[in-house]
C-alpha cells in the first residue's frame, strides 16, 4: 500500500519545493543563473567575508535552504531527497559565495555529501577559491566518543550552522571562522527517537518497518538503524532516555549555559515537542544548568517521519555571541 502525500510526479518533487520557496521568499532566496539547485542569499555575500556554503540532500526542510540569509549561510545546494547534491552545484555556490576571503563549506558527515563536496573544493581551487571544511558529527547514537569522526551530522547542524555564520557575518578570517565552526560541532549533542518510517515521493512506500506499540532510540535522519528499540515509553522516559546519554557524555558543572532545541522529525506536533521541552527544562534544572535560549518545532526533518530529537548546545562566552548574532533568512530569524 502507498503512503499518501500531496506532490504531482515523484521525480520532479525537489525542483517544484524549490520553485516554490523561491515564490515565497523572493526577498531571502534566489537561484545562480543556469543552477537551480544552488541558491544563495541575496543579503549575504559580500567583499572580504568568508563565505558560507551548506547543503545535502533534501527531505529535511528548513535545513538546509530556511537556513541561508545574512548572517547564517551565503549558499545551500541540494540534492535530491535524502541524497547528496553533485559536485556542479556545490560548485556554483562556492563561486557565489566567495568574497575574496575564502569559503567555508559545512554539511552532515554523510559518505556522498563528502566525496562531492570534497570534489567541489577541488574545482573551487582550480578557480583560485580557497575552501576549508567542517563536518558536523553531533548525533552521539551514531559512533561512540572515540570514533568522533564517524558520527553523523543531525539536527545539531542548527547550532552549528548558526555559530559559524555569525562568525562569517562578523567578518573574521577563514581561520577564525574555521576554529569557531569546529568548537560549536564540539560542543553540540543530539539524540534522537524515531516511532514511525517516512516514505520517499518516488516510492510512497515506507523506508522502515517498526511495530505499532514500538520506538527505536538514535535512529538516523534517513532511517538508519539507533541504538535501541523497545516498547513505545511516556514521553519523560523517552526525553529522560536521550538526556542521560547526552550528559553522560558533555559532563556540564553546575553554573554552565545550553541552548536547547526539541525538534520534530516530520509529522510529530507541537503539543508532543513542548511536553518533552517541559522535561528538558526539569532535568537541566535538577542539575544547575540554566537554559539561555529555547527552540522547538521543525528545523530537521525527515520527511513525515514520525519522532522526535533534542540537541543541546554547551554554551561559553563565545558560543553565546555567535548563538545571538543576529540572522535574518527565509525560515529562521534571531537577534
Amino acid at each position: 500500500m502507498q503512503t499518501k502525500k500531496i506532490i504531482n510526479e515523484g521525480k520532479n518533487a525537489v525542483d517544484e519545493m524549490l520553485a516554490g520557496i523561491l515564490a515565497a521568499h523572493p526577498r531571502h532566496l534566489a537561484s545562480v543563473d543556469g543552477s537551480t539547485r544552488s541558491i544563495i542569499a541575496r543579503d549575504g555575500p559580500r567583499p572580504g567575508k568568508v563565505g558560507l556554503v551548506i547543503g545535502g540532500g533534501s527531505g529535511h526542510e528548513p535545513t538546509f535552504l530556511g537556513f541561508v540569509g545574512k548572517g547564517l549561510a551565503d549558499a545551500a545546494a541540494v540534492g535530491n531527497v535524502f541524497a547528496s547534491p553533485p559536485p556542479d552545484p556545490i560548485l556554483e555556490c562556492a563561486k557565489a559565495a566567495d568574497g575574496g576571503a575564502g569559503v567555508l563549506f559545512m554539511y552532515g558527515n554523510y559518505a556522498g555529501d563528502v566525496m562531492n563536496f570534497d570534489m567541489a573544493a577541488e574545482m573551487a581551487a582550480m578557480d583560485d577559491i580557497e575552501v576549508r571544511t567542517v563536518l558536523t558529527t553531533d548525533d552521539v547514537a551514531s559512533a561512540p566518543r572515540d570514533q568522533i569522526d564517524k558520527r553523523r551530522g543531525v539536527a545539531g547542524n542548527f547550532f552549528v550552522f548558526k555559530a559559524a555564520g555569525a562568525a562569517c557575518d562578523r567578518m573574521l578570517s577563514l581561520d577564525e571562522c574555521e576554529r569557531i565552526a569546529r568548537k560549536a560541532n564540539e560542543r553540540t549533542y543530539t539524540m534522537g527517537v524515531a516511532l514511525g518510517p517516512c516514505s520517499l515521493p518516488q516510492t510512497r512506500k515506507p523506508n522502515f518497518e517498526i511495530g505499532e506499540d514500538e520506538m527505536e532510540i538514535g535512529m538516523g535522519i534517513h532511517g538508519e538503524p539507533g541504538v535501541e528499540r523497545g516498547k513505545l515509553q511516556s514521553a519523560d522516559a523517552i526525553t529522560d532516555a536521550m538526556l542521560d546519554r547526552i550528559l553522560e557524555e558533555m559532563q556540564p558543572a553546575r553554573g554552565d549555559k545550553v541552548a536547547v532545541l526539541v525538534n520534530s522529525l516530520g509529522s510529530t506536533p507541537l503539543m508532543e515537542l513542548y511536553i518533552m521541552n517541559r522535561r528538558v527544562a526539569e532535568r537541566l534544572e535538577g542539575i544547575g544548568v540554566s537554559v539561555h535560549a529555547t527552540w522547538v518545532g521543525h528545523y530537521c526533518t525527515s520527511l513525515e517521519m514520525a519522532g522526535a530529537s533534542v540537541t543541546l548546545f554547551h554554551l561559553d562566552d563565545e558560543m553565546q555571541t555567535m548563538l545571538d548574532h543576529p540572522c535574518d533568512c527565509a525560515m529562521f530569524r534571531a537577534g
